[in-house]
């Protein structure tokens, strides 16, 4: 997409692809997102710097207004500056190709003076738009459950309730132990993993989705070919059942680092989903995932799991920690809208 598309219901607001001078802006707005921060700051820059043909993102910019000076900018080392844009960053939003048919949006951000005048859904649109033109049918994200605010912009701009999970994070221990001998490790065959998935009731309740291999935060359809693939590269967890054959899987999507406050870095081990029947295959697995969170060299875990009494009451048995709140994963048919 070049150049910019007007929103018909503001003559002042214009949507584009952000370009690097758009920082000051983006920075200023972002900041203060939550009370803990927001990554876009740290991000963006990154963003600019990576010639990714599968990620666009876009800005809503005031075109009667001027952007900050990077001096004026909390967030900004004005020698990162190079350039300013000609006008003011009010929004943003960014689109990912996470494969050739999936498509997963992220990064929605609107400045609060600017609220309230359809900048999200001229975003969104042009996210969607720049999707299907990509050979992209389905589009997705991620609502943190308590944002109430979020879920009802994604509806409104039409995203339809798609499936929620819940994190899990056992620690990192190289001796870990299940409470019983019921069920145990067993070679990490894909073939028979892919098997146990495709009837498995974790896989209906996910819509099929497991945390994304490359793109931190997105989820994106689990495939035979992405559980050979974790095989081969040694990040595939499979555990029996105590009658035999498979009980329960997961993988380990990455290891990402993470610097705190302090300057102290911490290695978190991220798996892609884990999966199994009945409590023994859950005891045994969480503990398969705290040796190899463990043999990586991972300091803390996060694992996805289907957000259900089951699942989740079967984590606690086990004695993992389970977060507080479940996230929510909304989809949108980008066969069902239209763009001029």
């Amino acid at each position: 997409m070049t150049g910019g598309i007007d929103y018909a219901d503001d003559d002042e607001i214009v949507v584009r692809e952000a370009v690097p001078g758009d920082y000051p802006a983006v920075a200023a707005f972002t900041a203060d997102t939550w009370e803990s921060g927001d990554y876009i700051p740290d991000a963006f820059p990154r963003w600019m710097e990576s010639d990714d043909p599968d990620t666009r993102t876009f800005v809503a910019v005031d075109t009667t207004a001027s952007p900050p000076a990077p001096e004026d900018v909390d967030a900004v080392d004005p020698d990162d500056v190079d350039e300013v844009a000609d006008d003011r960053a009010v929004g943003i939003c960014q689109a990912v190709g996470l494969s050739e048919h999936e498509g997963w949006m992220q990064a929605m951000r609107v400045d609060p003076e600017y609220r309230g005048r359809g900048l999200s859904r001229a975003l969104n649109d042009a996210g969607f738009h720049w999707l299907y033109e990509t050979g992209r049918r389905v589009a997705r994200n991620m609502v943190f459950s308590w944002n109430t605010g979020g879920l009802g912009a994604s509806r409104f701009n039409g995203f339809d309730p798609g499936t929620e999970f819940r994190w899990v994070q056992p620690d990192p221990d190289p001796e870990a132990t299940a409470r019983t001998d019921a069920a145990g490790e067993t070679g990490a065959d894909p073939d028979a993993t892919w098997g146990f998935w495709t009837d498995a009731g974790a896989r209906d309740a996910l819509d099929g989705l497991a945390l994304d291999d490359s793109e931190s935060w997105a989820l994106s359809e689990l495939t035979r070919d992405r559980l050979r693939q974790a095989a081969a590269d040694d990040r595939l967890l499979v555990v029996s059942a105590p009658d035999g054959g498979v009980g329960g899987f997961a993988f380990r999507a990455r290891t990402s680092e993470r610097e705190d406050d302090d300057g102290e870095t911490t290695v978190r081990g991220e798996y892609g989903v884990a999966a199994w029947e009945g409590p023994d295959s859950c005891d045994a697995l969480l503990a398969a995932i705290s040796r190899d969170a463990a043999a990586v060299g991972a300091d803390t875990t996060r694992v996805l799991i289907p957000e259900s009494v089951e699942w989740v009451s079967d984590a606690a048995l086990a004695g993992v920690d389970v977060g507080d709140e479940p996230d929510f994963v909304m989809r949108a048919d980008l066969t069902e809208r239209h763009w001029a």
